[in-house]
């Protein structure tokens, strides 16, 4: 039986590095941020803890509290805190714990922050690649042959806003 890992992702950093989800976000960043957090719920089902980390630095509404969505845990760093201190901070906490975690970002400082003990790294590029090929393989056992839902489509559309005030740190 394998054994569960903790997988820390810098949300932007993937979108950004990724043309699937660099295209979406040239249009429509909220849609973009939820196609990456339903394709890492995807990926992640079973297999890791998996949690989103998007920069919330530059607004003063962010408060860095976690959220969960469709089993991921998403965070906006809070005001005046990078998205790379979070995903550092949550690596040396996993590493403290004795947790086998696996982060992925292409931010090289980053990369040498967290690689240490149980902490492995991914790039943004591997990671999209693996994104990739979990979906191509929904597909390919899709009963219908058809492709699968998207998030977007299984969730009510206060889920979706409830995401889109998250990024903007607007909290109940």
């Amino acid at each position: 039986m394998m054994r569960l890992y903790h997988l820390i992702i810098d949300g932007y950093n993937v979108i950004h590095h990724d043309p699937r989800y660099r295209s979406l976000a040239e249009h429509d960043l909220d849609a973009a941020r939820t196609r990456l957090v339903e394709d890492v719920a995807s990926f992640a089902v079973g297999e890791s803890r998996a949690v989103v980390v998007f920069d919330g630095e530059a607004n003063p509404n962010s408060d860095g509290a976690p959220h969960r969505i469709a089993g991921v845990t998403v965070i906006f760093s809070a005001s005046g805190e990078s998205a790379d201190s979070v995903v550092e901070a949550l690596a040396r906490r996993g590493r403290e714990r004795g947790e086998r975690v696996t982060v992925v970002t292409s931010d090289a400082a980053t990369q040498w922050t967290v690689f240490a003990g149980e902490v492995s790294r991914m790039s943004s590029a591997e990671f999209s690649r693996r994104l990739e090929e979990t979906g191509r393989d929904w597909e390919e056992h899709a009963p219908t042959g058809s492709v699968r839902g998207v998030l977007e489509d299984r969730i009510d559309d206060e889920v979706r806003q409830t995401l889109s005030r998250w990024a903007r740190g607007n909290h109940p």
